[in-house]
C-alpha cells in the first residue's frame, strides 16, 4: 500500500489524469451518459420508519449482521452516535462514538473484516480542510482510526462557484480501497467525479479515477456483495454500474431505475446481489426489489 508521502508526490500526475478524464468525458458524453431504463424490473415499497427523535436527518446505511439489520447515523451537526436498526426501523442498539464530532457525516461503508468506514466528508461550502474517513473496529467499534485526505484538483477553499465539485456524500469499500463520489454544487457543472483512497489510516491526496456527466446530486453509494455492481443514489433515481475488468467504472454497462419517491433520499445499502434498502432524510425506509 503506498505511503502518505508517495500519495502526496503523485499530486501533479493526478491533476493531469483528472484533466484527461474530464476531456474524454466531454468528447463522448452522449455515449458514457447513456443508461438502460430498468425501472419495470424493480418494485419499491416503504417497509418502515426510523423512530422520531432518535435518528435525526438519517444519512447512511450499512449491513450490521447476517439477519438483515442495519447500521445508520445522523447527518452533520447532530449527535455522534451509531444506531443499529431493523429494516422496519426498530432501534436495537445505540453506540456513542465520542470523542468523534459529527462535523458532516454522510455515508457508511463496510469491509470483509466487519469494520465500518464512516465518511466525515460532507463539504457543502467546498471550504473544508479537515476531510476524513473514520475506520471503526472491535465488537462495539471502540477502536477508531482516521484516514485524512485532500482532493488533488482543489486549489481554493472555497473555489469559485463554477468549480464547487468537492462535496461528497457517497462511497464504498473494495479490496483495501475506498471509492468516493462527489455531489456537484456548481450551478452549470453536472460532472460526478470518482476518487480513490487507501482504506488505511494515514494522510493522503486522493486519486481522481473517473468522471461522468450526470444531471443529479449523488447522495449515497454501495457495492453489491459479489463486487460486480455499484449503485449510486440520485434524486428519484438509482444508477447501476457494472464493474468490468480493465475498464473504468463509468465505461461499463449502465442501468437506471426510477424511484416512486418524491422527497430527498440519503442512503442506500445492498441486502443481496440485486435488492437494496434506501432511507430518506425524513427517516422513511424503502426496500427496492428486483423482480
Amino acid at each position: 500500500m503506498p505511503s502518505a508521502s508517495q500519495f502526496l508526490s503523485r499530486t501533479a500526475c493526478a491533476l493531469l489524469a483528472g484533466c484527461a478524464f474530464l476531456l474524454s468525458g466531454c468528447a463522448d458524453k452522449s455515449a458514457r451518459s447513456r443508461f438502460v431504463d430498468v425501472s419495470r424490473q424493480y418494485t419499491t415499497e416503504q417497509v418502515g420508519r426510523l423512530p422520531k427523535g432518535k435518528v435525526t436527518e438519517n444519512s447512511g446505511l450499512a449491513p450490521a449482521n447476517k439477519v438483515g439489520d442495519l447500521w445508520t447515523h445522523s447527518d452533520g451537526g447532530n449527535s455522534s452516535h451509531l444506531y443499529q436498526i431493523t429494516r422496519q426501523g426498530d432501534l436495537l442498539k445505540t453506540l456513542d462514538l465520542a470523542p468523534l464530532t459529527n462535523i458532516d457525516w454522510e455515508d457508511l461503508a463496510h469491509d470483509d473484516e466487519q469494520r465500518l468506514y464512516l465518511g466525515d466528508f460532507g463539504n457543502n461550502q467546498n471550504k473544508r480542510r479537515n476531510l476524513a474517513v473514520y475506520r471503526l473496529s472491535g465488537p462495539t467499534f471502540q477502536q477508531i482510526d482516521t484516514i485524512r485526505f485532500a482532493y488533488p484538483d482543489q486549489r481554493a477553499f472555497p473555489p469559485k462557484k463554477s468549480n464547487r465539485n468537492f462535496d461528497c456524500e457517497a462511497f464504498y469499500y473494495s479490496q483495501d480501497s475506498l471509492y468516493l463520489f462527489t455531489k456537484n454544487r456548481s450551478p452549470e457543472d453536472l460532472w460526478v467525479k470518482q476518487y480513490v483512497l487507501p482504506a488505511r489510516p494515514g494522510t493522503y491526496v486522493a486519486r481522481l479515477a473517473d468522471s461522468l456527466l450526470l444531471d443529479t446530486w449523488i447522495t449515497a453509494a454501495d457495492l453489491s456483495p459479489d463486487g460486480r455492481t455499484v449503485a449510486l443514489l440520485g434524486r428519484g433515481r438509482v444508477y447501476l454500474f457494472q464493474r468490468e475488468p480493465g475498464k473504468r467504472l463509468f465505461d461499463g454497462a449502465k442501468q437506471m431505475l426510477r424511484l416512486p419517491i418524491d422527497h430527498q433520499v440519503e442512503a442506500l445499502s445492498f441486502i443481496n446481489q440485486h435488492d437494496f434498502m434506501i432511507s430518506s432524510e425524513k427517516g422513511r425506509l424503502y426496500q427496492v426489489t428486483h423482480q
